[in-house]
């Protein structure tokens, strides 16, 4: 998986750049047994197994069915059962994801409640810790379970984006300055004058202004490929970006 992973961080202009991103390595494997392609799916279902345990809430299962139902899914899901049928007009991994998840579902309705989903195998840890007190804050009449599900999609999709960055601050010995100037990347109206900030840091004001752009720089960039990991084309970044856009807004 390290070459894939490292690929990611490309450029758009390079022509190889989509062939090593995770959906796009999922629908170019020839075999689906593909220990790259199972890795890179693997990643994704870990990433973002919230929207889809919020939209099985919302479909009005008890949070122990949810976690039984979502967990049942992803082992389905990536024994190959559902990945066997994956095709290119699949398109995005969000509209595959969801559909799959809604075909398994469908199935389940006709099965006895009380069984065992997922057998004994856990091929994905849930956070079930937090799954739960996260709903909770979850609007309760607002959505239906689509428009949750994308809601809770994308701001996934940031928060992957967003512990990234961390991560990349921490790993190069710059945790102290990503902590006072996250809150310049979140865009936080409170958050305080850039002279203050380089006062505690040692730098000029005009420094933290140059701090601040490539921080918020860097994390555009990481949306972007957070994205790409989720679409097959470099073409429809740009369209699924103001689509998650829109839905977050909304």
């Amino acid at each position: 998986m390290a070459d894939a992973t490292n690929s990611e961080t490309a450029t758009f202009g390079q022509g190889t750049w989509f062939t090593t991103t995770h959906w796009s390595l999922i629908l170019n494997a020839q075999d689906t047994a593909s220990p790259l392609a199972a890795a890179a799916l693997e990643k994704l279902c870990r990433a973002y197994w919230y929207p889809l345990y919020v939209y099985v809430r919302r479909q009005g299962e008890d949070e122990e069915s949810a976690k039984d139902l979502t967990q049942g899914f992803f082992a389905r899901l990536l024994e190959k059962r559902y990945l066997a049928q994956v095709q290119r007009e699949k398109g995005k991994f969000r509209s595959f994801l969801l559909a799959s998840l809604k075909h398994f579902l469908a199935d389940e309705r006709d099965k006895a409640r009380a069984q065992k989903r997922g057998g004994a195998q856990t091929l994905v840890s849930l956070d079930n810790s937090t799954g739960e007190e996260r709903y909770r804050l979850e609007p309760v009449d607002v959505m239906d379970a689509e428009k949750l599900f994308e809601r809770r999609w994308a701001l996934t999709l940031l928060e992957q984006a967003r512990a990234r960055l961390k991560e990349e601050y921490w790993e190069s010995g710059k945790s102290s300055l990503y902590d006072r100037l996250k809150v310049f990347e979140a865009g936080d109206k409170n958050a305080p004058p850039y002279t203050q900030v380089g006062a505690e840091l040692g730098l000029t004001e005009s420094g933290v202004k140059s701090a601040v752009f490539r921080l918020r720089q860097r994390y555009r960039e990481l949306v972007r490929e957070e994205v790409a990991n989720t679409v097959e084309s470099p073409e429809e970044v740009d369209g699924e970006i103001r689509h998650l856009i829109s839905v977050i807004s909304g």
